[in-house]
């Protein structure tokens, strides 16, 4: 095992349609795909496209969807740890410009208790809430094992405050700092308290702020990406997990910021793109994505992420400047 991935598994249904029909109305889609689903789920199989196939612990029903879903994992080389439900959990997404519908259907409720794994030659954890007894398990595990510990924080769960005492790598969205009522500069302030080595919120459009190894507050842009050629961007912050799992594991010494950079270029190419399996990049994709587009002209104060007046002092410790080279998306 050189990786370890915890969440809960959808099968996705994505279409794009310019009204949704209601009452006895009926409407055909554009354009649909089917593939799988959830966020570390989603994550596991980016990082198994790029090469580095973990393990996923997850939900699995004994149903046609559930039967789907392992062969897709399959498909990937991703060792499937069940966790039994009784009905597979389905998601309906309908994705237009930069934002996404959905609804989701979901089984949570698991027949037994999350299996016991052998750790050995783990070298990275990455957990998304769900799960939550078997995430706070084998995140303290883990973490005291010296271990790489990743949280993908995309909303409020009932054990992210615990979980984060475990966590070394807490990349959250500005979903979960609406629900805990902090800007995403505090929300930086709460996961250092939390001990997180690395903390960051992404923004979708708007970049990513985040702390690095010294706790030096940074920003990141966007990628440049044309709006014309967003197409859908549900799971693209998944894929950005997945992508810095995968950079990890391959050269774990480099700085974060290197990381980032090239989890943002995965998610640029993903929003390009219907469904998650086919939002998936390959290394030359991301390469391909990371020279074409340059990054946004953004500062946290044009996006009002810091004062006016703090302007001076915060600009050339947080700001990347178009010109600077590196791998690098839309986070």
């Amino acid at each position: 095992m050189k990786s370890l991935f915890i969440g809960q598994s959808y099968i996705d249904i994505t279409f794009l349609t310019d009204e949704f029909p209601t009452g006895d109305a009926k409407t055909v889609a554009r354009d649909y795909a089917v593939s799988f689903g959830g966020n570390a789920v989603t994550a596991a199989f980016c990082c198994a496209k790029l090469g580095m196939a973990p393990d996923l612990m997850t939900s699995v029903a004994d149903d046609w969807l559930g039967r789907m879903f392992v062969d897709m994992a399959a498909k990937y080389g991703i060792s499937v740890h069940h966790r039994k439900v009784a009905q597979s959990s389905l998601s309906f997404i309908m994705p237009k410009g930069d934002q996404r519908a959905i609804v989701r259907c979901r089984d949570d409720n698991f027949k037994h208790p999350f299996p016991m794994l052998n750790l050995a030659g783990c070298r990275a954890l990455h957990v998304d809430g769900h799960l939550a007894d078997a995430a706070i398990h084998y995140a303290k595990i883990c973490h005291e094992a010296g271990i790489l510990t990743s949280l993908d924080g995309g909303g409020l769960r009932s054990n992210t405050h615990d979980l984060l005492a475990f966590i070394g790598t807490a990349v959250v969205a500005e979903r979960l700092c609406e629900q805990m009522k902090l800007s995403p500069g505090e929300m930086l302030t709460y996961l250092r308290s939390r001990g997180c080595r690395i903390g960051a919120v992404t923004m979708g459009s708007r970049g990513m702020i985040w702390y690095d190894e010294s706790k030096t507050e940074r920003f990141l842009p966007a990628l440049d990406i044309p709006d014309e050629k967003v197409i859908d961007t549900n799971g693209a912050g998944d894929i950005f997990h997945g992508a810095y799992m995968y950079s990890y594991l391959i050269d774990p010494g480099v700085p974060w910021e290197q990381h980032f950079k090239f989890a943002r270029a995965a998610s640029g190419y993903a929003i390009q793109h219907l469904g998650n399996e086919a939002s998936l990049p390959t290394l030359a994709q991301i390469n391909e994505t990371a020279a074409r587009f340059g990054e946004r002209r953004q500062t946290p104060v044009e996006l009002g992420l810091v004062p006016e007046r703090d302007k001076r002092a915060t600009k050339p410790a947080t700001v990347r400047r178009r010109g600077d080279a590196a791998p690098v998306t839309s986070t």
